[in-house]
């Protein structure tokens, strides 16, 4: 049996559920990014020389970046020899790690992208298991099938 990996992500963290011949594991990384960047709860300042007060925020953008890419880079680090990928979650993340998976020469294997709410780590194991089991031993050509939902 080959291994294959489902994995649930948002900009805060990811849940990777690994089943093999040697059964079933389930990691979690942790981003450690704030949400956007953006100003005190989106209220501009009425004061004058506002600018000089605050950090630019192209400046946030690229901390922000700079961040979700270390976050990115250890979760294709944690799946890289997996022979084929199911990606979803709820947001954006999920586009943005199928873009760098591409990137790396990676994106054909990946199966599907689903948009989908939060869920517990209980509840993500059991998708990827359904959905593996269902799909069973032909997912290798499947890459045709690729949804983009994000």
């Amino acid at each position: 049996m080959k291994k294959t990996v489902g994995l649930w992500i948002d900009h805060r963290k990811a849940v990777i559920a690994i089943v093999s011949e040697n059964g079933e594991e389930t990691l979690e990384i942790q981003s450690n990014v704030e949400k956007q960047p953006g100003r005190l709860a989106g209220v501009r300042s009425t004061t004058a020389h506002e600018s000089q007060r605050a950090p630019a925020d192209d400046s946030h953008e690229r901390e922000f970046t700079g961040h979700l890419n270390k976050y990115y880079d250890e979760v294709i680090a944690a799946i890289r020899d997996a022979e084929s990928f199911l990606l979803f979650g709820p947001g954006e993340a999920k586009g943005e790690l199928k873009k760098r998976l591409e990137r790396d020469k990676l994106g054909g294997h990946i199966i599907a992208v689903e948009t989908v709410d939060k869920m517990t780590d209980r509840q993500i194991a059991a998708k990827v298991r359904e959905y593996f089991h269902k799909e069973g031993p032909a997912v290798a050509g499947a890459s045709s099938r690729t949804t983009a939902n994000s």
